[in-house]
């Protein structure tokens, strides 16, 4: 029996928002099950098969998404606030109750639809990162 995951995990392991997960779900692209409570839970045999992922098949091909960016330190969180200022916008992410800024274009965050709740990464790319026991 494969690993039951619920649609977070399965949106971690796929590489995926967790709303792609429930249109997936939605539009019979995987086949979860529920549990009694009514809750979704998706077997990994089924992102494996959406995915094409899996440890009995190799990777085909160059690599696509998430996968496809050089960059190795992908935080997902979700937008907590937008705030534009001219042709900049000052985009803060929640990821794990740590709040992330960043400074886009204007056109960047229109182009992507960024919005307050929606769901993104983000890639820290560094030549230096430093380390601090808490």
């Amino acid at each position: 029996m494969s690993e039951l995951l619920t649609p977070m995990q399965a949106a971690r392991v796929a590489g995926v928002s967790y709303p792609t997960i429930k249109q997936w779900i939605y539009k019979g692209k995987i086949r979860p099950t529920k549990t009694a409570g009514g809750h979704y839970r998706i077997a990994r045999s089924e992102i494996e098969r959406v995915t094409g992922q899996g440890a009995s098949r190799p990777k085909r091909g160059k690599p696509v998404g998430l996968d496809a960016i050089s960059g190795r330190n992908k935080l997902q969180g979700s937008i907590t606030e937008l705030r534009f200022e001219g042709l900049l916008v000052q985009v803060t992410i929640d990821v794990g109750g740590q709040e992330i800024t960043s400074i886009i274009t204007s056109d960047a965050a229109r182009a992507l639809g960024l919005k307050i709740g929606t769901s993104v990464y983000a890639l820290i790319k560094a030549t230096e990162v430093m380390v601090i026991r808490g």
